[in-house]
C-alpha cells in the first residue's frame, strides 16, 4: 500500500501519438488535508475511492489505498466532496517497460500537462521520452489536491 511515483511536467504534445488509451477523469476531495487526502475519482464509467497519506522527504513515496466503487456511488460522493473538481484525460503511454499516465488538465487548470511513472523502487531506471520535460515530483503545488483549491491557471 505504498506508492512510489515521480512527476514531469511536459513538453509538447507528441505523447498522444503514441498513447494507448484516452479517459475522461473527474475527482474531488472529501478531505484535503496536508496529512492525508480522501479522494473521489470517476474514471470512465468506473468510481474509485482513494486515501492518500503523506509524502516521504523526497515526494516520490507515500501511502495509497483504493477501493473500487461503482459509478452511482461515486457520483454521489463527488456531490459532497470540497468545493472544487478536478477534470482531465489521461493518456497511458508504454515506454520500455513502464506506463506513463499523462494528465491533460482542463478548466480552471487547462494548459497544465503531467506526466507520472510508477515504479517498484524509489531508485528504478527508466527510459525517457523526448516529450519528458522537468521533474516535478515533491512539489506540492502539482498535487492534485492542491490544484482543487489553487487552480494552474491562478499561478
Amino acid at each position: 500500500m505504498v506508492e512510489i511515483e515521480r512527476k514531469f511536467l511536459v513538453k509538447g504534445d507528441a505523447y498522444k501519438k503514441e498513447a494507448s488509451t484516452k479517459i475522461r477523469i473527474v475527482q474531488g476531495f472529501l478531505n484535503t488535508h496536508p496529512n492525508r487526502t480522501v479522494r473521489v475519482r470517476l474514471k470512465g464509467d468506473l468510481g474509485f475511492i482513494t486515501v492518500k497519506g503523506i509524502s516521504n522527504e523526497s515526494g516520490t513515496s507515500r501511502f495509497e489505498w483504493e477501493k473500487e466503487i461503482n459509478a452511482k456511488e461515486a457520483d454521489a460522493l463527488l456531490r459532497l466532496c470540497e468545493k472544487t473538481t478536478i477534470e482531465k484525460n489521461r493518456y497511458e503511454i508504454p515506454v520500455g517497460d513502464y506506463i506513463f499516465e499523462v494528465d491533460e488538465f482542463l478548466g480552471a487548470n487547462a494548459g497544465l500537462v503531467i506526466a507520472e511513472i510508477e515504479l517498484q523502487d524509489e531508485n528504478a531506471v527508466f527510459e525517457r521520452p523526448e516529450w519528458l520535460g522537468k521533474e516535478v515530483t515533491g512539489e506540492l503545488k502539482y498535487y492534485n489536491s492542491v490544484l482543487s483549491k489553487q487552480p494552474y491557471k491562478s499561478w
